[in-house]
């Protein structure tokens, strides 16, 4: 196809057009007749014991429909974790009870304790504040190290004590490693924090349940980035529905990066509560809410080591990390400080020996769980500080240390369990050289300095893992579901067809890059070809969208069922052209005999499908309509390389960004324009941790920072325009389309740039600081400068 359409092309996002005029359907936009509405009562003591819930003067009040309690929810069961890991020792994780409405503890400050269901939100509202509470307040557990401490007071009482899990990988490194300190010329070593963040998608979080009394059949809107995962554990784990009587529907959704994976208690109280009020029950988050029950990211504290020989060469790394659970499980937690960040440990850098030890712990803190990146910006930010301040101790280019140490043949296995397929470092890196005009440094440094301020220049690498797979691997690595993907494509007797994708777009772009993707597969517009995801009613059994996957499995998925459609097609077309089927040609939409001029048009192919008059009936059946699932065989690697410049305030501590670069290798590349997108939006949510975003609690686990007026969100005057390359591609080698995902490159890579930059700039004022830790606010950047 010109590349005025297909894949490579830049084509704009169909999508947008409901979206930039204000029709898109949001879970919020749907009300069903005779709808009431819920408020739930959360609970503002971090750790208490919950003595009584009288809720006698509330249930009279105007409008209420029902007031559910802990108790209503005695025959049901626990919010599911989906992820276990079993620690160094052999052992399960420590797993416990997480309630839908809570019973005997509030473990966290928002954790819901009573839920009213009323004709009006402001009805609810008013009589949850009518309900009298008796919470006998315990000691608050928050900082993860006291959490562990003998005598430390438990936010599980069932368990034996605040440890979820201990895990070191790979166990059988740990004692070459230790040994490779011992011998190693330098050691660096670093103790930084990786901060709490929280999500903040445009669209809050929206649960509307119904239910269908004739049938029995339950419906679920939600604002889910995987409907069918809810199905199956909401269904199968806590209410007990079966999933031909439930379905999950998340329609339009602003937003996600991460937050919007998990099944949540609000969800299945809003499903349960439909059935025993016989009429739907919607819930949509405040602001405030979300801020303390949307599942949290990040919160790591680590200590890593880096031994290098007197060639500077890296010959071992050693970390030890405290990552915070908060009070339950959420659905993919566990898995991310251990299998997303300690598989990814080994960076772009060929260290032959790494090992790695994560505590998971519980706290009296709201739950913790994947957000963009999830375990890689993790294991990034260690990693490249720990290399930038090896530099800075050795006093060699820190560019020309990383360039020593890159990995420059491929396959490679690492020391952490994963091979990567195909990657060139050097090539993003003399990118990032072209694109930085580092030789023009000193000058801008000194016009900064001219004006009173200080600049620094931070680079780093990064490389993630997409596309978590295959299934067999991680269900292995304790993953309680397969990471397939799935897809079903319809097509109509005039040509068209119909996409259904288990994966899901909240922002993505997926009816756009799938549609090339199928469009330049067959040689038909892109406007024939509609995208139809977040209902399991529609689509088959997919795994939705997170960690990058949605073109790497997900189009797999879709090219795979589309091959079986054109294969089929063919056999059609060759009986209709009186050839052999392995004569017939595919191409810009029509089908022909090769080395001749005969053919036939893509919609008289269709067209005889169902209309088969003249058809190969001894052969095939007739209609034209594939499905198929892709598990891949291994992660998908994309990396890079980034900069960023800094000017610093030294009066104020105040820094802005002044330029920021970034060289990635995303594979092949199905939409430009949709790609540096991706890139802009996770260089802003990375740039925000690194200088402003923090969750904050005080000693007693109540939060700090519940709102905008305490959270600092980048504003578009906090960030520069971005320079920003995809250029340098080398193909995926295990999937058909050779890519291997963008969506969280630049929330990864971002951050260790801003610091490095930062630390670059306070040592060049003659400042002995090594390292600043997150969020690089005012006060502290003046504070490590003092």
């Amino acid at each position: 196809m010109p590349k005025d359409g297909g894949i490579g092309a830049s084509s704009k996002r169909r999508e947008d057009v409901r979206f930039l005029t204000g029709v898109g359907n949001y879970t919020d936009d749907i009300n069903i007749h005779g709808q009431a509405h819920v408020f739930f009562l959360r609970s503002d003591i971090a750790h208490g014991t919950l003595n009584s819930v009288d809720t006698t003067a509330a249930s009279g009040m105007p409008g209420v429909v029902r007031i559910f309690t802990g108790d209503d929810f005695a025959g049901v069961g626990s919010i599911p974790c989906g992820w276990q890991i079993t620690d160094k020792h052999g052992e399960p994780m420590q797993e416990p009870a997480h309630p839908v409405l809570a019973t005997g503890k509030v473990r966290h400050v928002g954790e819901p304790i009573a839920a009213v269901v009323a004709e009006t939100l402001e009805q609810a509202r008013d009589a949850a504040e009518a309900i009298n509470v008796d919470i006998a307040e315990l000691p608050a557990v928050v900082d993860m190290k006291a959490a562990l401490a003998d005598g430390s007071a438990k936010v599980h009482d069932d368990l034996s004590n605040n440890l979820c899990y201990d895990w070191g990988f790979v166990e059988e490194n740990k004692a070459a490693t230790d040994a490779a300190f011992e011998a190693a010329a330098h050691v660096t070593s670093l103790e930084l924090v990786n901060n709490r963040l929280v999500a903040n998608p445009m669209e809050p979080r929206v649960a509307v349940g119904d239910y269908a009394r004739g049938t029995d059949e339950h419906t679920l809107y939600t604002t889910s980035q995987n409907p069918h995962v809810i199905r199956l554990l909401m269904g199968a784990f806590v209410l007990g529905i079966p999933e031909h009587k439930l379905r999950v529907v998340a329609p339009d959704v602003g937003g996600g990066f991460g937050t919007k994976i998990f099944h949540y208690q609000e969800e299945a109280f809003c499903t349960f509560a439909a059935k025993a009020c016989n009429r739907a029950v919607k819930w949509t988050s405040s602001r405030t809410e979300a801020f303390m029950s949307d599942a949290h990211g990040r919160d790591h504290v680590t200590k890593i080591e880096l031994a290098l020989d007197a060639d500077n060469n890296f010959t071992a790394l050693r970390t030890e990390t405290h990552a915070n659970m908060g009070a339950y499980l959420s659905t993919f937690a566990p898995s991310v400080p251990t299998w997303l960040h300690g598989t990814l440990m080994a960076g772009n850098y060929k260290t032959p020996l790494i090992y790695v030890n994560v505590k998971a712990v519980f706290t009296n803190t709201v739950p913790v769980d994947a957000y963009r990146g999830a375990g890689r910006p993790e294991a990034t930010f260690q990693l490249e500080r720990v290399v930038d301040k090896a530099a800075r101790e050795l006093g060699v280019d820190p560019i020309a240390l990383r360039r020593q140490n890159f990995i420059t043949e491929f396959p490679y296995a690492t020391p952490v369990a994963v091979e990567y397929d195909t990657g060139d470092y050097n090539a993003t890196m003399d990118k990032l050289e072209e694109m930085g005009d580092f030789a023009g440094f000193a000058a801008r440094r000194a016009e900064s300095e001219a004006k009173g301020k200080l600049r620094g220049l931070g680079v780093n690498c990064y490389i993630e893992a997409c596309g978590i797979a295959p299934s067999n691997l991680v269900g292995q690595l304790g993953a309680r579901a397969g990471l397939y993907e799935s897809a079903t494509v319809r097509v109509n007797a005039t040509g068209g067809l119909v996409v259904m994708t288990g994966s899901h777009s909240h922002g993505q772009g997926h009816e756009t890059s799938f549609a090339q993707v199928v469009a330049d597969m067959i040689g038909i517009d892109e406007s024939m070809i509609e995208i139809v995801h977040g209902d399991t009613s529609k689509v088959p059994m997919g795994m939705g969208t997170y960690g990058s996957r949605s073109i790497a499995v997900g189009g797999s998925a879709m090219v795979r069922a589309t091959e079986k459609i054109i294969n089929k097609a063919k056999k059609i077309a060759s009986h209709l052209l009186e050839a052999s089927e392995t004569d017939i040609e595919l191409k810009d939409g029509a089908f022909s005999v090769a080395g001749t001029d005969k053919s036939v048009a893509w919609g008289d192919v269709t067209l005889a499908a169902y209309v088969p008059h003249n058809y190969p009936l001894e052969d095939i059946e007739p209609g034209l309509e594939e499905t198929a699932f892709y598990d891949p065989s291994n992660f998908t690697y994309p990396s890079g390389a980034y900069a960023c410049e800094v000017e610093v305030d030294p009066d104020t501590g105040k820094v802005s960004i002044e330029r920021f670069i970034a060289a990635d290798d995303f594979g092949n590349i199905i939409n430009p324009m949709i790609v540096t997108g991706q890139v802009h939006g996770g260089l802003a949510q990375g740039i925000g941790q690194a200088l402003l975003e923090n969750c904050a609690y005080d000693e007693n686990g109540q939060l700090l920072s519940a709102s905008y007026m305490d959270y600092a969100m980048p504003r578009a005057d906090d960030l520069p325009m971005f320079d920003v390359d995809h250029s340098c591609q080398t193909p995926c080698t295990h999937n058909p389309l050779g890519v291997k995902g963008c969506g969280e490159a630049g929330a990864i890579g971002s951050p260790p740039a801003v610091v490095n930059a930062v630390v670059d700039a306070l040592q060049s004022a003659g400042k002995d600081v090594t390292h600043v830790d997150m969020p690089l606010s005012p006060d502290r950047v003046w504070a490590a400068m003092q």
